[in-house]
């Protein structure tokens, strides 16, 4: 494929001064050269330096429970991915500029977005010494078809209609309807590539970079380094250690302490701490998709009263949290899931302010003046415990009696979230907006927060994927959008900066607007200065 030569332009316009580094950082942040395809810029510091071999590394991840998987089809939060990296890889993989490349296949290619061709890359073998073949990867991706595998992927793989090995080394994919956006899709970790008829996932095995050493859920994953690794050089490290720490204030410790050289999902207020420590750690802000959501299901009480969904809009502390919460690192956001950054964003949907007349006038619509409702919160969601208690009081003022029940972190994605009748989640970014879209909105999704069913989006999202026009396939996703923010039960108030705090130890570190720490594969990428 051929790369884009812009950054080698922006990089000469940096060294002769004509473009200051604060100001691309700005435009960056800002998405103004998001429709050029120019997503991030080289550092110029780390371009000069050459990597180091050898080293161990260990990093602290903030989600750690006894669900923790090796098991792509079952993964379902950001530590679940980055352990997954380590040791599999999928067809395709996602660069810091939002383009599908060839990983395991060599190249693909379709003509009408519903048949596709995969060939795959030559001398791959897993862990095991097992060569990659075709069977293997049919066997990845129809997998995710099966209900009795629970896969987080099911409703995305619905739109697989066949898979077959048309020889050893080479797989094609028929869809159900046309999606270019597929490439991108395979990039999921969802999607890894594990050796057919797979039944022990806790042994790692893989193609990935790293060779399995230990996994223990909800406690430690320690990777070593794969000598047979399919790219050349890669990875740098000799040793990968991910521990699960839910405790922010002990991932921060750890790393000013220097027992860590990186640790995922810091605060604003921790970010701060990091930045005062004299340079010996620092902080990587990645501006993303991002969010922190307010989840009212609108197939129970009080989520099946319209009118009760439309008054919590309008007690939404938007710029206040960011403000407050996230000290900045955030952006406001309007109850879709599409950042203002964005070329798909549909600017005509303003962010509702708050305003307690308007929700007072829709409680009373709905019944529920004086009413009670809980609301539940935990630590580590962005934002959570302080929209919860801002809330309290605004919807006091409306004439609501908001409960704000506070749970611990642990445990909280399989005992809570999406089954209290209001509460929060945290929805890491997606390589398109469709995909998005497609896992957590979908009628049919496993993971459709709210337990929103509207066909007119449905038909929408699934007519999109294959809709070539782009003034066609804008207005589509306008109208998507427009449905969301009316109807939807999924709150979005602030887009959520990813910060993860790193000792200055750590090189080759990049902010990806794909995912926290470099789209969850940092290991492959980084090395320790000597």
């Amino acid at each position: 494929m051929k790369k884009d030569n812009a950054p080698n332009h922006l990089e000469m316009l940096l060294k002769q001064g004509t473009l200051s580094r604060r100001s691309m950082l700005k435009l960056l942040s800002a998405g103004a050269v998001a429709s050029s395809g120019i997503i991030g810029f080289p550092d110029l510091a780390i371009a000069a330096e050459q990597p180091v071999k050898g080293g161990k590394m260990r990093v602290a991840l903030s989600t750690s429970s006894a669900s923790d998987t090796l098991d792509p089809a079952r993964s379902n939060n950001s530590a679940d991915y980055t352990r997954q990296f380590m040791f599999l890889n999928g067809l395709t993989e996602i660069d810091n500029e939002l383009v599908a490349k060839p990983a395991l296949a060599a190249d693909f290619h379709s003509d009408d977005g519903i048949t596709w061709q995969f060939n795959l890359r030559q001398g791959v073998n897993f862990h095991n010494g097992k060569a990659l073949t075709a069977e293997d990867v049919v066997w990845s991706l129809l997998r995710h078809k099966d209900p009795a595998v629970a896969s987080s992927a099911f409703s995305l793989a619905q739109q697989f209609k066949t898979i077959i090995a048309t020889n050893p080394q080479q797989v094609t994919i028929v869809l159900d309807g046309s999606n270019f956006d597929l490439p991108l899709m395979l990039a999921m970790p969802y999607f890894l590539i594990v050796p057919a008829n797979t039944t022990n996932f806790a042994k790692g095995i893989g193609t990935g970079p790293f060779l399995c050493k230990t996994f223990t859920p909800g406690l430690q994953t320690i990777g070593t380094r794969n000598p047979h690794y399919w790219k050349a050089g890669l990875p740098h490290l000799e040793e990968v250690e991910l521990l699960g720490i839910t405790d922010q204030a002990a991932r921060v410790n750890g790393l000013l302490a220097g027992e860590l050289q990186m640790c995922s999902s810091i605060s604003a207020g921790y970010a701060k701490q990091i930045n005062a420590s004299g340079g010996r750690c620092k902080v990587l802000e990645t501006k993303s998709g991002m969010y922190s959501d307010l989840i009212i299901r609108t197939d129970i009480a009080p989520g099946n009263h319209p009118d009760f969904v439309m008054a919590m809009k309008y007690l939404q502390p938007r710029e206040l949290l960011i403000k407050t919460a996230l000290q900045g690192y955030g952006t406001v956001a309007n109850d879709t899931p599409v950042p203002p950054w964005h070329p798909l964003y549909n600017a005509d949907l303003k962010p509702r302010p708050v305003d307690t007349d308007k929700a007072r006038y829709h409680l009373k619509k709905a019944g529920m003046e004086g009413a009670k409702v809980e609301v539940v919160t935990a630590p580590n969601i962005e934002g959570a415990n302080e929209d919860g208690l801002m809330m309290q009081n605004l919807a006091h003022q409306a004439g609501l009696n908001l409960n704000v029940r506070q749970v611990p972190y642990d445990g909280y994605w399989s005992t809570h979230w999406m089954k209290d009748p209001v509460g929060f989640g945290s929805i890491n970014a997606r390589p398109t907006i469709n995909l998005l879209l497609s896992q957590f909105y979908l009628s049919s999704s496993a993971n459709n927060e709210s337990k929103w069913h509207n066909p007119q989006f449905d038909q929408l999202v699934i007519a999109s994927r294959g809709e070539r026009d782009a003034t066609k396939r804008k207005q589509m996703y306008d109208d998507m959008q427009k449905l969301i923010y009316d109807h939807c039960g999924t709150l979005i108030p602030m887009f959520v900066s990813n910060l993860d705090g790193y000792s200055n130890q750590v090189k080759g570190l990049e902010a990806w607007p794909s995912g926290l720490m470099m789209n969850y594969r940092f290991h492959e990428n980084v090395w320790l200065s000597a």
